[in-house]
């Protein structure tokens, strides 16, 4: 399988026979992590049909252009590598799902990355984001956002309009108070915040679809107030999350009580009902109440 890299030296590349083994067995994706390579091989940019694309721990510093004839990509992982930036060509890959970019030296993203419609998950950890990515608050479809060992002190007051995200990890960051957008992300249900500088928490009890808020090694002194469907994970954590069973325990056995309490009062009422309603001797029927015909 030979073809043209598209190099000004005119030359042509092979795909080592490892990856043309890969390829010939039908199973649309490519693995070349952990091999050395400079850039991404002409040739591999030239597999219109790729569905999957591993290039991680390669030692890459740049994408080529001709990255765009991946239209059929749908995850790619560039993660802990040495890429500076992200190509605009990349954010033409329309069918692209999942993109891993951990580990790399990114201090931002590109205006057209918010071209990936179809962009559920992305993971853009340890690199060297001081600021949000603002191009992000145009992907109200994104899912699942990892930012963790970034350099993030604050989030933008518009995180909110990324109403399709579910997951938002920022750990390792540079938080000193909480964020105060996130009180308005009610439809997260994962959130991180581990290894930052917060003191304390706000009323966290309204965020009704959280299922896990993870705080550990930050210089709090109590876990925050959550909903009681929320598992947290910090200092105290184990505590709170005791104290929380036994109050939900009592308040499960006295709703039990309660509700024998009540079936006994029906039941009594009925037996009462009964009485009333027994044709025997000495008894009467709501029938004969009625006045007589004359």
């Amino acid at each position: 399988m030979r073809m043209g890299s598209g190099g000004s030296s005119g030359r042509e590349e092979r795909l080592p026979s490892a990856v043309e083994e890969q390829l010939s067995g039908g199973d649309q994706m490519l693995e070349l992590s952990g091999r050395h390579l400079k850039t991404l091989p002409g040739p591999v940019c030239a597999l219109g049909t790729l569905q999957k694309l591993y290039i991680s721990g390669t030692g890459i510093k740049e994408l080529p252009e001709e990255i765009e004839g991946l239209q059929e990509l749908r995850i790619l992982a560039l993660d802990f590598n040495k890429l500076e930036e992200v190509p605009e060509a990349l954010c033409r890959l329309p069918h692209l799902t999942r993109l891993y970019l951990g580990s790399n030296r990114l201090f931002g993203l590109p205006a057209e990355f918010s071209q990936l419609k179809t962009l559920r998950c992305l993971w853009i950890e340890s690199n060297y984001l001081y600021h949000f990515p603002r191009v992000l608050l145009q992907m109200p479809g994104l899912q699942s956002l990892q930012m963790g060992d970034n350099r993030l002190r604050t989030l933008p007051n518009s995180l909110p309009r990324m109403r399709g995200l579910r997951g938002l990890w920022l750990y390792g960051n540079r938080f000193e108070e909480f964020p105060k957008p996130l009180l308005r992300m009610t439809q997260l249900h994962i959130l991180d915040l581990d290894r930052n500088r917060l003191t304390e928490f706000p009323d966290l009890s309204h965020l009704r679809r959280l299922r896990l808020f993870s705080y550990d090694h930050n210089p709090v002194e109590a876990p925050p107030s959550v909903a009681d469907t929320v598992l947290v994970v910090g200092e105290g954590a184990q505590e709170f999350l005791e104290a929380r069973q036994e109050r939900l325990q009592n308040l499960r056995e006295q709703e039990e009580e309660e509700q024998e309490e009540n079936e006994s009062e029906v039941l009594q009422v009925n037996m009462k009902n009964d009485d009333v309603l027994d044709d025997g001797e000495g008894s009467y029927s709501a029938v004969e109440c009625s006045p007589e015909e004359t």
